[in-house]
């Protein structure tokens, strides 16, 4: 099962990436408004547009009194973030990357230094638009989120598999 992970999430990653680049992506809302429904409102799975622009998406934000969801055990959020961008094929939307990095505040270590690493690959890649290296860079981002998604299974935070 994991060598099939390893193989397929980082083709369909680059497919749905692709696949918005040629101007077949998501539909009108899609950039900005929510990018997973399979969880339940407010789970680990829910995320919304950019920063902020949810309770639940944006850790302590949102509307006064609202809770933040807890994140126990430590990465949940982030790896549920994480795998709702997966199944979007909207890693490369702006704002769906610093979801995950905001929601890995609370994340162990190594959920931790996987976000980072997969925000690293994703301002190279903005870097690099227009330019011959863009497709490595934009390849590096679904690396990168490739590798996140084995330390959340190795963490037993295996929500995006």
């Amino acid at each position: 099962m994991a060598a099939v992970v390893r193989f397929v999430l980082p083709v369909a990653v680059l497919a749905g990436i692709v696949g918005c680049e040629s101007g077949t992506g998501p539909a009108p809302g899609g950039v900005g408004g929510s990018i997973a429904a399979s969880a339940p409102a407010g789970g680990p799975g829910a995320v919304s547009g950019p920063a902020g622009a949810s309770g639940a998406a944006s850790g302590a934000g949102g509307a006064p009194g609202a809770s933040s969801p807890v994140d126990d055990p430590p990465g949940l959020l982030t790896c549920g973030r994480l795998a709702a961008a997966i199944r979007a094929a909207s890693l490369m939307e702006p704002g769906v990357i610093q979801e995950i990095t905001d929601a890995s505040a609370t994340a162990d270590a190594p959920v931790a230094d996987a976000a980072t690493a997969l925000a690293r690959a994703y301002e190279k890649a903005v870097a690099s638009h227009g330019s011959a290296g863009e497709p490595d860079a934009v390849a590096a981002v679904s690396a990168a989120a490739a590798d996140m998604s084995q330390v959340c299974a190795d963490s037993g935070l295996d929500a995006a598999g």
